[in-house]
């Protein structure tokens, strides 16, 4: 066994830093789950969550689509449809609940669905969930 001289051993500590921040240049916001970045908050609806929002519905009609002539075409039937009412989004929470209502509607069916091709595709749609959440909650 070895025997290690006490008065020998060196104590390493973390070295004491300081940022500074540029004059001019004001300091960079940090992103947090709650207020997204620069301290924008959940409760109001800013142009670039309206402008994610956007792109996210206009990216719909294409997984919408392909996933309707994907299933029609590998279950050989016609589906219908039944209206649903349009969801009135005033904030940025009521997007992002919309959003985790959509994924989790879309797990729910990835579990009953037996066509892989299909269950892929929903992949995809939860996919442009996920970055519009991104983008609604850590994007001003």
């Amino acid at each position: 066994m070895l025997k290690r001289n006490p008065e020998s051993a060196k104590t390493i500590s973390r070295p004491q830093v300081t940022v500074t921040q540029p004059k001019g240049e004001p300091a960079k916001p940090q992103p947090t789950p709650n207020t997204g970045v620069g301290g924008s908050s959940l409760d109001t609806m800013t142009a670039a969550c309206a402008k994610a929002l956007g792109e996210f519905y206009a990216g719909l009609h294409d997984h919408a689509d392909t996933l309707v002539e994907g299933y029609q075409g590998v279950a050989e039937k016609i589906l219908t449809y039944k209206d649903m009412p349009i969801r009135t989004l005033d904030t940025v929470a009521d997007g992002v609940a919309y959003l985790r209502d959509m994924y989790n509607v879309i797990n729910k069916l990835q579990g009953m669905m037996p066509y892989s091709e299909i269950v892929n595709n929903l992949d995809l749609v939860k996919d442009s969930i996920n970055g519009t959440k991104y983008k609604l909650l850590f994007l001003k």
